[in-house]
């Protein structure tokens, strides 16, 4: 088993930043790659960036290029999501995941999840 846990979630205005944290431990894959995803009410679980297990590649849904990064501490197993320039519409559920092998979208691909931190993005 892995156990995934989030923190960093918090209130905080238009336009600022937080940096979400998500520790690994447990079980451990040869390869994989860890990402990010949120859940708004009512809504959809989304994508929002994932990176490989090496750490030297990133990828980012549209919606966050330029303003999110993904990164990893392999010796810490922990890995970030810097988030500046935040919109209202981002406040969600945001959950770190980790599946053996490339990265996906798609949510159902993911073995393993944290319990979700939650930001909100307020005015």
């Amino acid at each position: 088993q892995v156990q995934l846990s989030e923190s960093g979630g918090g209130l905080v205005q238009i336009g600022g930043s937080l940096r979400l944290s998500c520790a690994a431990s447990g079980r451990t894959f040869s390869s994989y790659s860890m990402a990010w995803f949120r859940q708004a009410p009512g809504k959809e679980r989304e994508f929002v960036a994932a990176i490989s297990w090496s750490g030297t590649h990133t990828y980012y849904a549209d919606s966050v290029k330029g303003r999110f990064t993904i990164s990893r501490n392999s010796a810490k197993n922990t890995t970030y999501l810097q988030m500046n320039s935040l919109k209202p519409e981002e406040t969600a559920s945001y959950y770190c995941a980790i599946r053996p092998g490339g990265w996906r979208t798609s949510p159902s691909l993911y073995e393993y999840w944290g319990q979700g931190t939650q930001v909100t993005v307020s005015s």
